[in-house]
C-alpha cells in the first residue's frame, strides 16, 4: 500500500470516530469499535491522537458489563469550526458551529440598501477574525443562497430575488475571504439544521418551507439533503398555485412565492418592509392584532400557503413539514386556515394526517445548516484534521 493510501485510509477511519461520537454521542473505546466496525487497536489509536489534538476527552469511568469500567470519549472539537453564511434580500447571516456541535457565533445582520454580496463578504471577514481571536480554525464556510445552485461548481445558477445568474459565488468569497468556500440552496442548509438540531430531530423524512421573500423546499432523507439530479430540487415557490395574475421575482406570474412570500404578506396586511424578515413579520402580526381586515387577509394568504403545503406533501409523503422564516411569528394567523387547508388535499390525512410543525432555530437555521455543511469534509474524511 502507497503511503497516499495509508493516509488516506488514516484519515477515513479518523473520520468514522468522529462521525460516530458526533452523531450518536460518548463512547468507551470498545463501543467506539463496535459502532464503526474498526479494530479496537486501531480505534485506541485515532483516539489517542485527537486527545493529543484537544479533539476528544475521556469522562469519568462508567462501569461496564464485566472487566474494568469503561471511560466513555467525548467529541469537543473547539478548535476545529465550520462557518455558515446566508445572503438574503433583506438580512445575512452567520453561524460557527464547532465539530461537538456547539454553536460559537450567531449574528444577522440587515442589507440596509447594501449590495448583498459586499455585506456577504464583510460579515465572513468580521466572523473568521472573531472565530480566531477565541481559538477557533474554519476548516470551511457554506454559503446558503436562495435559488438554483450547482454545488458542483460552486455557482449560483439562478437567485431572482438577489439578481444574480451564473455567479461563481464559491470562487469569489473564497478569493475575497481566503476561506474554503462551497455554496448551498437555503432551503436545503435549513432543512438540515432542522433535522440535526431542530423540529425534525429523529425523523426519516421532512421537508422545511423557507419563509422569507422567496419560497423552497429542503428535502431530507435518512439524515441527507435531496438535491435530485441537478442539485435544484426543492424549488416549490414557482409551482403556479395562487393568484394567477401575482408577478414574481423569477419573472413569471403565479408562483405560489408570490401569494404567500414575505412581499405579498406586506402588500395584504398593508405594513412597509421594516429591516429582517422576521422583524416585519412581527409588524404584520401586530397590525393584525389591532385590525380584524388584516387578520382575515393573513389567513387567506395561510389558505394558499396549506395548500402548496399539501401538494408537496402528496408528492413526498414526509414524517413532518416545517414552516420557518416570517411563518414562525405569522404562526397565529396563518395555520389555523393553513392547516385545515392542507388537511383537506392531502390524500393521505385520513390514514396519516400531516404532521405540520414550525421552526424553532429562527432566522438563523439557514446558516447553521450551512455551517454543518462546512463540516462535512471532515466527517467524510475529505479534509483532514
Amino acid at each position: 500500500m502507497t503511503l497516499v493510501a495509508i493516509e488516506d485510509l488514516r484519515r477515513q477511519n479518523t473520520a468514522a470516530v468522529v462521525r460516530s461520537l458526533r452523531h450518536d454521542g460518548p463512547a468507551t473505546r470498545t463501543e467506539l469499535a463496535r459502532r464503526t466496525g474498526l479494530a479496537k487497536a486501531t480505534v485506541g489509536t485515532i483516539v489517542g491522537s485527537l486527545s493529543d489534538r484537544g479533539h476528544v476527552h475521556e469522562a469519568d469511568a462508567t462501569p461496564g458489563v464485566r472487566g474494568r469500567p469503561g471511560r466513555p470519549v467525548v467529541l469537543t472539537g473547539a478548535t476545529v469550526v465550520g462557518l455558515g453564511l446566508e445572503v438574503n434580500v433583506d438580512y445575512v447571516a452567520a453561524v460557527a458551529v464547532d465539530l461537538g456541535g456547539a454553536v460559537r457565533l450567531e449574528t444577522t445582520v440587515p442589507v440596509e440598501g447594501r449590495d448583498p454580496y459586499e455585506v456577504l463578504v464583510d460579515l465572513a471577514r468580521t466572523a473568521e477574525a472573531t472565530l480566531d481571536a477565541g481559538g477557533g480554525r474554519v476548516v470551511g464556510a457554506t454559503v446558503a443562497v436562495p435559488g438554483l445552485v450547482d454545488q458542483r461548481r460552486g455557482v449560483v445558477a439562478m437567485a431572482p430575488n438577489l439578481r444574480w445568474e451564473e455567479r461563481p459565488v464559491a470562487r469569489e468569497v473564497g478569493e475575497a475571504t481566503g476561506l474554503e468556500v462551497t455554496v448551498e440552496n437555503d432551503a436545503n442548509c435549513a432543512a438540515l439544521a432542522e433535522a440535526r438540531r431542530g423540529a425534525t430531530v429523529g425523523l426519516g423524512q421532512s421537508v422545511y418551507i423557507t419563509g422569507t421573500v422567496g419560497i423552497g423546499a429542503g428535502v431530507i432523507t435518512d439524515g441527507a439533503i435531496v438535491r435530485g439530479t441537478s442539485g435544484f430540487a426543492g424549488e416549490v415557490g414557482h409551482i403556479p398555485l395562487g393568484d394567477p395574475s401575482a408577478l414574481c421575482g423569477c419573472g413569471r406570474r403565479g408562483c405560489w412565492e408570490a401569494s404567500v412570500g414575505l412581499r405579498a404578506v406586506l402588500a395584504a396586511s398593508g405594513v412597509e418592509e421594516c429591516g429582517t424578515p422576521l422583524e416585519s413579520a412581527r409588524a404584520v402580526a401586530a397590525r393584525a392584532s389591532e385590525d380584524v381586515r388584516v387578520a382575515d387577509a393573513l389567513a387567506r394568504v395561510g389558505k394558499v400557503l396549506g395548500q402548496g403545503v399539501a401538494t408537496v406533501a402528496n408528492i413526498l409523503n414526509p414524517d413532518a413539514v416545517v414552516l420557518g422564516g416570517c411563518f414562525v411569528p405569522l404562526a397565529a394567523y396563518l395555520l389555523p386556515s393553513a392547516t385545515r387547508a392542507a388537511q383537506v388535499h392531502v390524500t393521505s390525512a385520513p390514514y396519516a394526517p400531516l404532521d405540520l410543525r414550525l421552526s424553532t432555530l429562527g432566522l438563523g437555521a439557514a446558516a447553521a445548516g450551512a455551517a454543518e455543511e462546512a463540516l462535512t469534509g471532515v466527517f467524510s474524511g475529505a479534509t483532514a484534521l
